[in-house]
């Protein structure tokens, strides 16, 4: 289809909706119309760890995770909760999709707009990601409640790869626990506050990552093209050259719960282009071996003049 945001500027919505030949295609045309035309652009931040390793996006039966992308290796461990005797300890679960991916992404993006590791939820929180699309309520609040409770319980170290220096020490997302109250009168709401962990919090606001609002909004629940999304956010508008990625370090980075990389490269050349819908400064080839990212402004427009 070409360069889609042109496609819209030069023709309009529906002569570009009429010129999508697969569902794909269609998402791709949404998404980019969507942030074309967003008039409030508001910047959200991420920890820059997250632009280059990233959570399960499939519910897994795993109880420690183990991601590496770039150099950095995460490490994800299930919390627990106690269990009567015999049985003992049950573990709680890792985090998992796109609702623990936003979820995280409101708490980093307070936590660095109010430089502060208290961070407030309640009715915030539920108005922000309504404005993301993910409205709690009804069958999404277990889901949610759920995604929550493993952010809570879960604890996480960063590594770099060659050294294996530990660049953040054991520590989890927050100190206590995200909880949800059900009013069946007013709805669903969260507590009052939150307090990020201290080692999680230090590492954040000395590497975020800008990252538009809108663009994750026009994303919605694709976790994968989240991930993709925050990587370009993040790698695209430090390069000084052309950057070769091939399909192996793709797949170790994106790959998981996808054992054969034939199968990995369409989801996520599907998810690609919904990521690149959602930032239409990213510049990206795709190449039988791989793909190659060009030196691109960054996705925040007001971050545009100082690179």
């Amino acid at each position: 289809m070409g360069d889609i945001h042109q496609l819209i500027e030069q023709e309009g919505i529906e002569a570009a909706r009429r010129q999508a030949p697969t569902r794909r295609d269609r998402a791709a045309i949404e998404a980019a119309y969507q942030v074309l035309t967003d008039e409030n652009e508001r910047t959200g931040f991420t920890y820059s760890g997250f632009a280059l390793t990233s959570l399960p996006h499939k519910p897994t039966t795993e109880l420690v995770w183990q991601r590496t992308g770039h150099n950095l290796t995460l490490l994800v461990e299930s919390g627990y909760v106690p269990g009567p005797p015999p049985i003992g300890p049950r573990p709680i679960g890792l985090p998992y999709g796109s609702y623990a991916r936003f979820i995280l992404l409101y708490l980093q993006s307070q936590a660095v707009r109010s430089r502060s590791q208290e961070v407030e939820l309640g009715r915030s929180m539920r108005v922000w990601l309504g404005n993301m699309g993910v409205s709690i309520g009804g069958a999404t609040y277990k889901a949610a409640k759920e995604q929550a409770c493993r952010i809570s319980g879960c604890t996480l170290r960063f590594y770099a790869e060659k050294s294996g220096i530990e660049i953040m020490r054991q520590g989890g997302f927050v100190d206590g626990s995200i909880t949800m109250t059900d009013n069946s009168d007013q709805g669903c709401f969260w507590q009052d506050r939150v307090l990020l962990n201290e080692h999680f919090y230090r590492a954040l606001v000395d590497h975020p990552v800008p990252v538009s609002e809108t663009a994750l909004r026009a994303i919605g629940a694709r976790s994968l093209a989240i991930d993709i999304y925050i990587w370009l956010a993040y790698r695209l508008h430090a390069l000084k050259a052309d950057t070769g990625v091939s399909w192996p370090a793709l797949h170790s980075q994106f790959g998981a719960g996808v054992a054969r990389r034939d199968h990995f490269r369409g989801g996520f050349l599907e998810a690609l282009q919904i990521a690149l819908a959602a930032y239409p400064a990213a510049r990206v080839s795709v190449e039988s071996d791989g793909i190659t990212l060009h030196p691109s402004r960054p996705p925040v427009a007001r971050l545009a003049g100082r690179t």
